[in-house]
């Protein structure tokens, strides 16, 4: 988005980034909820109303500075969705269905924005204050959700790909796994530091964004 001051950049990327982060966590509290699990109901935290899920951490001071500074990478996180394992009907195999369900919810967004960004292409030329925009939020919302997708499905603690794993492998193979978990938190900072973590998505990033961008190309 070059061309852009970092405060026009700041309004074309916060609604993107709010809805990829506070959806995602309020997919996995409507998977929960589906499942046996009501807690996430109850808290109030089934609700679209970002403030709701805002973390002033990960939902404003880390995107925006990231957006500010020009990184090319953006990326947050919302409060984490409480989820009371026992009241799950199936405790690990639904906890992988409720930490695929944040991933799912990204997935879902990109496909919107895509279609938000195509619809940006077909309108009338005296739209154009309103057209150029939508186009460049619906590229912005493809980026964030498919980042955090993608994030998100790696296998380590905390993230959710480790969950889904748990849920998948047997139940010693799973104990084993899970004690790493006290670490992952730590290994993520180090793969951050080091710039292994960019390294590592970026490639299927690459792909999915591509995709998308297609998807979104006016005829």
């Amino acid at each position: 988005m070059s061309g852009l001051t970092s405060l026009q950049e700041f309004s074309i990327w916060a609604l993107p980034v709010l809805f990829a982060v506070t959806l995602h966590e309020v997919a996995h509290g409507w998977m929960a909820k589906r499942l046996g699990d009501p807690t996430a109901q109850r808290l109030g935290r089934l609700s679209l109303n970002p403030i709701k899920h805002i973390d002033p951490i990960g939902t404003v001071l880390i995107p925006g500075l990231l957006i500010l500074m020009g990184t090319g990478f953006i990326f947050g996180w919302a409060k984490p969705v409480p989820i009371t394992w026992s009241n799950l009907r199936k405790p690990r195999r639904d906890m992988a269905l409720v930490a695929l369900a944040g991933p799912g919810a990204n997935l879902f967004m990109a496909i919107l924005w895509a279609l938000v960004r195509w619809l940006a292409a077909y309108l009338p030329a005296a739209w154009g204050w309103a057209a150029t925009p939508l186009a460049l939020m619906g590229a912005a919302g493809i980026g964030i959700n498919i980042v955090l997708m993608v994030l998100n499905l790696l296998p380590l603690p905390p993230l959710d790909g480790s969950r889904i794993v748990t849920g998948l492998l047997p139940n010693r193979l799973a104990w084993s796994y899970s004690r790493i978990e006290p670490y992952g938190l730590w290994i993520l900072l180090l793969l951050v530091g080091t710039g292994a973590l960019g390294w590592i998505l970026a490639p299927p990033v690459s792909i999915l964004q591509k995709i998308m961008f297609s998807l979104s190309k006016a005829g």
